[in-house]
């Protein structure tokens, strides 16, 4: 549904085009690193790699978005949080690579994930893998795009043969009420990727049931959500972002019906995964 307001119905618009903009440029610095072979360690706590790619991408749009919204509030993966964020009316919610061990074993399936973030709505979006020059975009109200083409989720609302994109995990009896769903099964290692994927119409359902960064989470969202589908979190609960603790209860993202068939089928007293440590 269109914004009733048309000025921000443009300055949405006009988000967009920046993180189109940005997420082009810093597309070529990761490629340049991905060709070279970039340099990783591992984060404290268990918090997975990090490379030099992740780390300039990071800079790279820190730099570039920070000067042209100075206004706006910053959340990142590569970047210690600043509470100062959540007294910004708009932020950017940044994942500079999602997908970082693909990104080190020389895979294409990672990208560069951009949102913004206002009133806890993500209002502009951008998922771009250059390896594979497929960028998706959205704004509030505007629909979404695959490389400047229209895209629309499916209307699919059986979960018997449905396509869905789920880690493994997932499929755990524990965490059915009932016998494991019978759906086809599907996985790619970007949670940001999984959603645009099923904007796109490829698949019908993407689903992690494990607490997920917002990072990883904003611009899918909202390309989903434009392209005819819903998400939520794994109780049904909507995505809200910007958060003092920037964690959600997992995602699930489909059409409405089928959304609300794994939501059925889901047991309500499944086991949850420990938290993340947070970060400094």
């Amino acid at each position: 549904m269109p914004e009733a307001d048309p000025r921000a119905h443009a300055r949405h618009a006009q988000d967009m085009a920046l993180l189109v903009a940005a997420a082009r440029e810093v597309g070529e610095i990761a490629l340049r690193y991905a060709a070279k072979g970039a340099q990783s360690w591992e984060k404290p706590d268990g918090q997975g790699p990090v490379t030099e790619a992740d780390l300039a991408v990071d800079a790279a749009l820190h730099a570039a978005l920070g000067a042209a919204r100075p206004d706006y509030g910053w959340l990142s993966e590569e970047r210690p949080d600043d509470p100062v964020r959540l007294g910004h009316e708009r932020v950017f919610i940044i994942d500079p690579i999602d997908g970082t061990r693909a990104f080190m074993k020389g895979d294409q399936a990672w990208a560069h994930s951009l949102a913004v973030a206002e009133g806890g709505r993500v209002t502009a979006a951008v998922v771009f893998l250059p390896a594979m020059d497929k960028l998706y975009a959205a704004a509030r109200g505007q629909g979404a795009t695959l490389n400047g083409a229209a895209i629309r989720a499916t209307t699919t609302s059986s979960l018997t043969g449905a396509r869905l994109l789920a880690a493994k995990p997932n499929y755990a009896p524990e965490n059915w009420s009932g016998p494991v769903p019978d759906v086809s099964r599907h996985y790619r290692p970007s949670l940001a990727y999984r959603l645009s994927l099923v904007a796109e119409g490829r698949f019908d359902a993407m689903m992690t049931l494990r607490p997920s960064w917002e990072w990883d989470i904003a611009a899918g969202s909202l390309i989903v959500e434009e392209a005819g589908a819903t998400a939520c979190d794994r109780s049904g609960g909507p995505l809200v972002f910007n958060r003092d603790r920037p964690l959600l209860d997992g995602v699930i993202a489909a059409s409405v019906g089928l959304q609300d068939q794994i939501l059925s089928r889901l047991a309500p007293d499944a086991p949850r995964d420990p938290l993340p440590p947070l970060r400094d």
